[in-house]
């Protein structure tokens, strides 16, 4: 038995929690492998929760291949909307609370202000509605969830911007990036570190929730800042999202309001320079 099951855990945000729950001491925590733990297996996960009895449940699974999602609406709302929608009817039968990571991608991002909990959910893409959907889900079947919104998320581990940018920037001379997509990288540990605070905490102000690191940034200043503090010698050419055209649409403005999760559960969110910088010295070492 696990008082936490982790669904998703081999991604990177499931082995971001590895890592963070370890170095907190946090043991009754259980990482499903994929047969055991399909979000879309109603039977599996049956037999998953009578075995572990879990009091706290989080939801690291998602379909998030932006552009290939707007090829592929049914793949993405049956992982994004219905694995969803499976965990909360069985966190409901068995009295367990979801944690459940989203988007900034629900939001349309046309207007330059910081977004909170209360703003209109618009999304322009696949993935956005499908990840509102979940979120539409989730709240239509448990009162017991909270609803983590996170953004540009990285880490030493899996496929991300920053791992991206340092492979190519030892690669090529020059790289052309966006500069007209604005929001706030999050540094996966950090969301780990702030979800298991949330669990700890033992409050039940369920509902929605931003978390991002603080500051807001854009895509072609993040790669800068990459470069800069991992030393990588590369001409960075700022582009616009026109120059740029992609399959999905990406908000233009994401950048969220922590204040909402800050002040309910007493947590200070790191600056994304600073996380950054933890980032790369830990790629590096």
């Amino acid at each position: 038995m696990s008082k936490i099951i982790v669904m998703g855990g081999s991604g990177q945000l499931g082995t971001c929690l590895k890592m963070v729950a370890t170095r907190r001491g946090i043991t009754d925590i259980a990482f499903p492998p994929e047969d055991q733990g399909n979000i879309l297996d109603m039977e599996a996960l049956q037999t998953l929760f009578e075995q572990h009895q879990p009091a706290y449940v989080i939801n690291c699974a998602a379909y998030t291949a932006v552009d290939k999602a707007e090829d592929e609406l049914a793949v993405a709302r049956k992982v994004n909307r219905d694995g969803a929608e499976n965990l909360a009817r069985l966190c409901k039968s068995h009295g367990a609370v979801l944690v459940h990571v989203s988007t900034d991608f629900v939001f349309e991002g046309n207007s330059p202000k910081l977004l909170t909990e209360e703003d209109e959910a618009l999304p322009i893409s696949v993935y956005g509605l499908t990840k509102l959907e979940g979120e539409q889900a989730i709240a239509d079947t448990l009162e017991a969830h909270y609803i983590l919104r996170t953004a540009w998320l990285y880490s030493e581990y899996g496929n991300n911007f920053v791992k991206t940018m340092l492979k190519l920037g030892a690669e090529r001379d020059e790289l052309s990036i966006i500069a007209d997509q604005v929001g706030t990288p999050t540094y996966a540990i950090d969301l780990a570190d702030a979800i298991l605070s949330i669990i700890e905490s033992g409050k039940s102000e369920y509902g929605i929730y931003h978390y991002s690191n603080e500051g807001t940034i854009s895509w072609y200043d993040f790669a800068k800042a990459i470069f800069e503090i991992s030393g990588t010698e590369v001409r960075v050419q700022a582009i616009t999202t026109a120059q740029y055209p992609t399959k999905a649409m990406r908000p233009a403005f994401s950048a969220m309001n922590k204040t909402k999760i800050r002040s309910t559960f007493s947590l200070e969110i790191p600056y994304w320079r600073e996380s950054l910088i933890r980032c790369i010295n830990v790629l590096k070492a």
